[in-house]
């Protein structure tokens, strides 16, 4: 059974930091791509960075480019967003997600019915 549980997030002044983190079981992470995905209130979801199996490339939304960095760690099934420079536009729930196949490219904007989704944690930027 696929799961993700992400933890880290919380309340964090503007220009803070945050390591959000997201734990995967029931499926080997290494061959799957996987991302992180936020939702504001009253916003639709949007991608923020996923990373890639076959090239290992990650890809970033223009808006958290120079101060978001994902990473994975292979061998304890788990991926990271490290988020610097928070803004309070960065509020949201933040998801990470999984696509059901193996060695497919990350997306940032994938059909929810084609991934697998964490619960969310709550990232509030606010002073």
């Amino acid at each position: 059974q696929v799961q993700l549980v992400e933890s880290g997030g919380g309340l964090v002044q503007p220009g803070g930091s945050l390591r959000l983190s997201c734990a995967a079981s029931g499926f080997a992470l290494d061959y799957y791509a996987i991302g992180w995905f936020r939702q504001a209130p009253g916003k639709e979801r949007e991608g923020v960075s996923c990373i890639s199996v076959s090239d290992g490339g990650t890809y970033y939304a223009d808006s958290v480019k120079g101060r978001f960095t994902i990473s994975r760690d292979n061998a304890k099934n788990t991926v990271y967003l490290q988020m610097n420079s928070l803004k309070p536009e960065d509020t949201a729930v933040y998801y990470c997600a999984t696509d059901r196949y193996p060695l497919t490219p990350c997306r940032l904007s994938p059909r929810p019915e084609e991934y697998y989704w964490g619960q969310g944690t709550q990232v509030t930027v606010s002073s």
